[in-house]
């Protein structure tokens, strides 16, 4: 058998023996030695019947040798099979297979690629996109090229167990059922052939799935025991794409209606950051991991060294939840051991009426310019899959999100506002970044936080925010043997206004050359590092 390096290859293992409950009665891995003579334990799925698979992503070029090992050792199809896989060079253009899988940066900066390049992070939030409301495939790849054509590169989904509704809501199916049988008592395989579908399809168009094993609350219904089964089904049937873990959506959150709902937050607390001790063990292909917090992954589990990235929640008021969210980057871009810091969740775009596109641009650029690596953007109508003639309805405390149809939804102006973000700052060490607030005046604080945002790479590059401002902000502290040009960025389109060479005083202040911004809005400043 051959494949190439990063892609995934598959075996297929029929049983020669009869088992009554074949998910729970068997076990299957499949030992694989790569090139250099590493062995890599790869967990197999059960896939219906009496047919097991194992996917594999070989990340080394060259020969890999494999055999099989069940739990059952009498087993003759399952047990002891062997084979070759040769592995030869990605050859296509699919940056999720050309630059490898991720991790994180070594000292706790950007997420990046097996071969150091690094990954720019803008998600869009598709909780309840593995569902059939989303039709595939139609509905499912129109979503897709939707947000590549934008600039999107990752999507964050659940696997099923979904937030706002109880087990086994009809709304949650997909055209095979549910994730499990009734009651938990088996995985349904059918189920993730059709999200298999799905999976696939996002990442042959180029978008890393982050994928969330279920709401946090389904850890109380399954246990800590089916939990882990669940997350070792997950991790066989999706740990060879190029992916990213969550281990839960709101993990310490109790479930809406819960009796018990402070003994429920520290049950899951401490079971979160068990399976995740679980999922590092036995995923071999080592996909980074977070959790999908109230407020921060580090506050989600009782060990943040569990966690590869830190993810954050930060609110749903339009602008008043402007100074949560710069509070919460600032603090977890200080907390040692430092990850990377992602934004995961912030004010959807038309949730309540508000948070427009404006809103969307402000939580972007503050957060960037704050320290965040990454950034999450989701539109109040896709994340729960609305549709004209079905919208969601309410969630079980009563009260629905909204009904804006998700293809309605999908044309909101602010996802193509962050895509235009994106572009801008590729164009510079973006993972380099850091926040400096001191580069310009009048500058955010805590009494103020819709005043102007800073951050560059001091003699490189510099980028200044502000959000409608009457005037012009001053830039400061410019370096003496610096020499930039400058220009105006407009984030709603992405035109751009040339001001020239900056010419600081000797204290090295500059005032632009122009008083007043050319439409009032908000506005991006870039210094450059002038041409020699």
């Amino acid at each position: 058998m051959t494949t190439m390096q990063n892609c995934v290859a598959e075996w297929h293992f029929t049983s020669r023996k009869s088992y009554a409950d074949p998910f729970h009665d068997v076990e299957l891995d499949v030992i694989v030695t790569d090139p250099d003579g590493a062995e890599h334990r790869v967990p197999a799925f059960w896939a219906g019947g009496a047919t097991w698979r194992v996917r594999y992503s070989p990340a080394k070029i060259g020969k890999h040798t494999w055999c099989t090992a069940c739990s059952d050792e009498t087993d003759p199809g399952l047990h002891g099979a062997t084979g070759v896989l040769d592995v030869m060079p990605y050859d296509g253009d699919n940056p999720l297979f050309r630059h490898g899988s991720l991790r994180p940066n070594v000292g706790g900066g950007c997420l990046e690629h097996a071969d150091g390049t690094p990954f720019f992070w803008l998600g869009d939030t598709w909780w309840m996109g593995l569902c059939k409301r989303l039709e595939w495939p139609g509905e499912f790849r129109e979503l897709t090229a939707d947000r590549v054509r934008k600039g999107f590169t990752v999507v964050q989904i659940v696997a099923g167990l979904y937030p706002d509704m109880p087990a086994f809501d009809e709304r949650g199916a997909n055209e095979a059922g549910y994730p499990w049988e009734a009651e938990f008592a088996r995985i349904n395989p059918a189920w993730f052939d059709m999200a298999d579908l799905r999976i696939d399809y996002l990442v042959r168009n180029g978008l890393t799935p982050c994928i969330v094993g279920c709401w946090g609350y389904y850890l109380k219904w399954l246990g800590v025991p089916k939990m882990k089964q669940h997350w070792r089904y997950l991790v066989a049937r999706w740990g060879a794409y190029p992916v990213v873990w969550c281990l839960a959506g709101e993990g310490s959150m109790p479930y809406y209606l819960s009796k018990t709902p402070d003994e429920d937050r520290e049950f899951q607390k401490q079971g979160w950051t068990e399976i995740a001790r679980y999922v590092r063990r036995i995923d071999p292909s080592r996909r980074p991991i977070t959790i999908h917090p109230s407020t921060s992954a580090r506050d989600t589990v009782a060990d943040p060294g569990v966690l590869d990235f830190d993810m954050l929640q930060t609110g749903h008021g339009d602008r008043r939840s402007l100074p949560n969210t710069v509070r919460l980057v600032t603090r977890a871009r200080n907390t040692k051991p430092r990850m990377p810091v992602i934004e995961g969740e912030v004010c959807y775009e038309g949730i309540g009426g508000q948070c427009r596109e404006e809103v969307q641009r402000l939580m972007f650029w503050a957060c960037f310019l704050s320290g965040a690596q990454g950034f999450t953007y989701g539109a109040n109508g896709i994340w729960q899959v609305n549709r004209r003639e079905q919208p969601y309805g309410a969630s079980p405390h009563g009260m629905a999100w909204g009904h804006t149809p998700w293809d309605e939804a999908a044309r909101l102006p602010g996802g193509r506002q962050l895509g235009l973000a994106r572009r801008l700052l590729e164009r510079f060490r973006w993972w380099k970044f850091e926040s400096h607030p001191e580069w310009v005046a009048p500058h955010w604080t805590a009494e103020d936080y819709l005043l102007p945002y800073a951050g560059g790479i001091p003699g490189e590059v510099r980028i200044i925010y502000w959000f409608c401002m009457w005037g012009m902000p001053e830039v400061r502290e410019i370096e003496a043997d610096a020499s930039y040009r400058s220009f105006l960025f407009n984030p709603v389109d992405g035109s751009e206004t040339d001001l020239g060479a900056v010419d600081p005083d000797a204290g090295g202040t500059w005032r632009l050359p122009i008083s007043r911004p050319p439409i009032y809005q908000d506005w991006v400043l870039v210094l450059e590092r002038a041409a020699p």
